[in-house]
């Protein structure tokens, strides 16, 4: 199902639709209300979500759909609009998969790859198994029933930095898991999201304003200061350095990804050794998982997310099949478990 409030727009995206065998164009409307009320008759197994639409806007009609009848969803934005792209990241922490960039006319020159990103993201999310959400303003606390307390970390050498790596269903995870850190916390942290390159920036700034660290794309160069987030700019590895340099680079995408995982993981695995942290959370595919063993192996401390809390187990559980993971954790546990290693003398 098409939601889009632009007759254009719309039409433009049924044509891309169209030209996709595995793709069908079960309904196409013009706003949320009309989403809301038709999705029971055409039960669609993908929604592509228009965030500016009139009446009820994307980020309502995400939290209504995933309230009442959960549905996945791939929000379709503008990326170089600050208001668009703040409320897109918010429509992801609602229950939204992803966030691909809207089409523009055909004779665009990038008119065949956002099309086959569009694409691409409607079927790969149309498989992905959605829960119902809370209704609006509530937040999931609870604990999985299959979760156990956070265990005592074993002792090692004092951590220096600290590595997050996501995908589907990443930002609300990193959200959750950067906001339960003060703004004192000690270390540098470094974090690769998977993410088009247009909207990297927006998310960089979006986090920022949802967790108590200040938070900025990574540059070149820089030095990686503690208590402050560094997030991969689009497109492009982000490496640790010696002297905790920052390091971009353009070489090729690794395990199809770039920024890829594995590149971050393994230059902490590199230049930090047994003092580095890294932390796998949901993702498509198996990014990081490399990564994270070498990290392991250099005597790190390396988590993954647990099955229970994963929109998508697919990086963690390739994490968890090379044996990567010393602990593997549901999302409300592992910021607990970080200060724990981190600040072992912190009152529980």
């Amino acid at each position: 199902m098409l939601v889009e409030d632009s007759l254009v727009v719309r039409a433009l995206l049924r044509h891309i639709v169209s030209r996709d065998a595995r793709l069908e164009c079960v309904a196409a409307v013009a706003s949320g209300e009309e989403a809301l009320a038709a999705i029971d008759a055409v039960r669609p197994d993908v929604i592509s979500m228009d965030i500016r639409l009139p009446g009820i806007d994307g980020l309502e009609t995400t939290r209504r759909i995933m309230a009442e009848r959960p549905t996945p969803i791939v929000v379709i934005a503008d990326a170089i609009e600050d208001s668009s792209l703040r409320i897109s990241m918010n429509a992801l922490r609602a229950g939204a998969l992803s966030v691909v960039e809207k089409p523009v006319a055909t004779t665009n020159a990038g008119y065949d790859a956002v099309a086959g990103e569009i694409c691409t993201q409607l079927r790969i999310m149309a498989q992905v198994p959605v829960i119902r959400r809370r209704p609006i303003g509530a937040e999931w606390t609870g604990r999985p029933a299959n979760a156990m307390p956070t265990p005592t970390p074993a002792a090692s050498q004092q951590p220096s930095v600290l590595a997050l790596a996501a995908s589907t269903g990443g930002p609300p995870a990193l959200a959750r898991v950067l906001g339960a850190l003060p703004e004192t916390f000690p270390l540098p942290v470094l974090v690769v999201q998977h993410m088009g390159p247009a909207f990297m920036e927006g998310f960089a700034n979006w986090l920022d304003g949802v967790v108590p660290m200040p938070v900025a794309l990574a540059r070149d160069g820089g030095r990686a200061e503690p208590g402050r987030v560094y997030v991969a700019p689009g497109d492009r590895h982000l490496e640790l350095g010696p002297g905790r340099t920052l390091r971009i680079l353009d070489s090729p995408p690794v395990a199809g990804q770039r920024p890829a995982a594995t590149v971050l993981f393994r230059s902490l695995a590199r230049q930090a050794g047994a003092s580095g942290i890294g932390v796998l959370l949901t993702g498509m595919g198996e990014d990081g998982a490399c990564g994270l063993l070498d990290m392991h192996a250099a005597g790190a401390q390396t988590v993954a997310e647990h099955e229970s809390t994963a929109v998508v187990y697919g990086m963690p559980a390739a994490a968890v099949r090379l044996r990567a993971a010393r602990l593997v954790l549901p999302l409300d546990r592992i910021a607990a478990h970080l200060l724990r290693l981190v600040l072992p003398d912190r009152p529980a």
